[in-house]
C-alpha cells in the first residue's frame, strides 16, 4: 500500500492519502493540510491503547483490504464534496502495532475552526464505518477478536 499526494477525486482538497506498515507522523499530516487560506485546522490522532472491553490488551494487529485507499477516497471525496473545507488528509497504520503507536492520524483544514472541526470528526468517523481495515487484538489471557472496519 502506497500513499500519494491527491490525483484525482477531489486533488486541490485531498492533500494525503496513505495506508502504511511503517509508522505515522502527526508533523507529515499536519504539514499537508496548510494552507494560507486556512483560518482553522483539526487534527484527530488515534493510539493503540493497553486495554479494550475492560480487559488488557498484549497485541494489536490491522489488516486491509486491497481497495483501502479507493474506499479512504471515496470517504475523503465526500467530506470535501459535502462541506467547506480548504484541505484533507488520512494515514492509516496496518501491520501489528505496539501499545501507544499511533494507529490513525487525520486532519481537515478550513475558512473557520467550525468547519475544520466538523471535517475533521466527520473524516474520522466515515473512515471508521466505510474504509476496510480491520483490528485483530490479542488479550493478556490469550483470547482475540476481530473488530469490523478500524
Amino acid at each position: 500500500m502506497s500513499e500519494d499526494s491527491a490525483d484525482g477525486g477531489t486533488p486541490d482538497v485531498i492533500r494525503l492519502i496513505g495506508v502504511r506498515e511503517t509508522p505515522l507522523s502527526v508533523d507529515e499530516v499536519f504539514a499537508a493540510v496548510g494552507d494560507p487560506a486556512a483560518g482553522g485546522t483539526a487534527l484527530f490522532v488515534g493510539t493503540v491503547r493497553d486495554h479494550d472491553h475492560a480487559r488488557a490488551v498484549s497485541a494489536l494487529s490491522y489488516s486491509a483490504h486491497p481497495t483501502v485507499e479507493r474506499e479512504l477516497r471515496a470517504v475523503m471525496d465526500k467530506v470535501a464534496a459535502d462541506l467547506p473545507v480548504t484541505a484533507l488528509a488520512a494515514v492509516h497504520r496496518v501491520g501489528d502495532l505496539r501499545i501507544g503507536d499511533l494507529a490513525v492520524v487525520v486532519a481537515a483544514s478550513g475558512p473557520h475552526r467550525a468547519e475544520a472541526f466538523e471535517a475533521c470528526r466527520r473524516l474520522i468517523d466515515d473512515l471508521k464505518a466505510n474504509v476496510p481495515i480491520w483490528k485483530h487484538q490479542t488479550f493478556a489471557g490469550g483470547d482475540d477478536e476481530w473488530v469490523g472496519a478500524c
